[in-house]
């Protein structure tokens, strides 16, 4: 009985201890130190995440908490936890860095309906306000096909190209499951239809195309001569030039309208932050304030300017826009289809992810 005595106290010190540092308990002692805070859920990159963050404590005086996630599981395994703290949220404000893990969360009666879209300007684009005004997009970064500049003089601008034959054995991309690359495979099913989706993912397999844990991972095989080409974007690819690396991105370009082609290229594909209320958060009163702030002129030059070199979406930064898109977006283009919008259609999109990630694991395997 003696023997068992400091083995009882241990088992109940480490759980007592459990308890004090368990999310929920953190945020009380956050809350009641008369410091106001909010706890924030967000796939961002740290280092542009606390760029802002830092920034907006600065101004108001509002301790902030992040919560992330890894690089392999970006907004999923955030979107997951959200879901499974639904019933007692503790996350005040999302701010993701792709717009289909918000509008899952939407769909799941997670988010503040009206609870951002009336704090932009009425010129915002109107495909980066969702219809019940649950969430809205800012701070683009493209998807671009990755080379290495010091092998490849001539690289294809177009997904079709990219899975030609003579690109065997020299492509890769990120696991499709998570990140922005689970969105873009949405797109492309969405755009092509699901029967050329699998036509062109089978072209891929064929090809021998590399899987790779995140688009990061992605741009470091094309310096390390892995492979050749990647599928990832633009904010990756600029690490990989601050590292010295000789990777430099092409943007998709627009097919003409008439041509025949299955594969159809419409140009570059653009992918927005998104910004949302969790639905009944510990905080909504501080949430308003960091979500305005987010979406302030401000903050999207910050992360214009910034190593990620994000596009902004407010209309007061056109000429940052200007500065930052593709060509392809801001100048004259015969074979872009009149008032058709730069970014994709995003709920189509989610709607024809699932039917694309079961092609994805079936054609390319895990």
């Amino acid at each position: 009985m003696k023997r068992l005595i400091p083995l009882l106290l241990g088992i109940a010190v480490i759980a007592i201890l459990a308890y004090l540092l368990s999310p929920s308990q953190i945020f009380k002692v956050a809350r009641k130190d008369g410091q106001p805070s909010i706890v924030l859920y967000t796939s961002a990159d740290d280092e542009f995440a606390k760029l802002v963050i830092d920034e907006f404590t600065k101004d108001t005086g509002i301790a902030v908490k992040l919560v992330g996630d890894t690089e392999a599981t970006k907004t999923t395994g955030l979107v997951a936890r959200l879901k499974a703290e639904s019933k007692k949220p503790q996350c005040d404000l999302w701010w993701s860095s792709e717009p289909f893990g918000t509008i899952d969360l939407a769909n799941a009666d997670i988010l503040m309906p009206d609870g951002i879209g009336n704090l932009v300007d009425p010129n915002w684009p109107r495909d980066l306000v969702a219809t019940d005004k649950s969430w809205v997009g800012f701070a683009s970064r493209a998807r671009v096909i990755a080379y290495a500049s010091d092998r490849i003089d001539n690289p294809p601008t177009t997904l079709r190209d990219f899975a030609q034959p003579q690109w065997k054995g020299r492509i890769g991309m990120a696991r499709p499951q998570f990140g922005t690359t689970r969105g873009h495979m949405g797109i492309l099913a969405a755009r092509w239809g699901l029967p050329q989706f699998e036509r062109w993912l089978t072209m891929l397999k064929n090809n021998n195309i590399r899987l790779y844990d995140g688009n990061a991972s992605v741009v470091r095989a094309i310096a390390m001569g892995e492979i050749d080409l990647g599928l990832t974007d633009t904010d990756d690819v600029w690490a990989g030039q601050r590292n010295s690396w000789k990777v430099d991105c092409v943007y998709e370009s627009f097919d003409s309208p008439m041509t025949l082609e299955t594969l159809k290229s419409q140009g570059p594909t653009l992918l927005p932050n998104t910004v949302a209320i969790i639905k009944d958060g510990p905080n909504n009163i501080n949430a308003i304030h960091l979500a305005k702030f987010l979406l302030s002129p401000r903050v999207e030059q910050l992360l214009a300017e910034s190593t990620s070199r994000n596009i902004p979406a407010n209309p007061e930064l056109k000429d940052l826009f200007n500065t930052l898109a593709p060509e392809s977006l801001t100048t004259p283009n015969p074979n872009r289809i009149n008032d058709q919008s730069i970014y994709p259609n995003f709920s189509d999109a989610y709607r024809s992810i699932p039917d694309a990630l079961d092609s994805c694991d079936r054609i390319l395997g895990p």
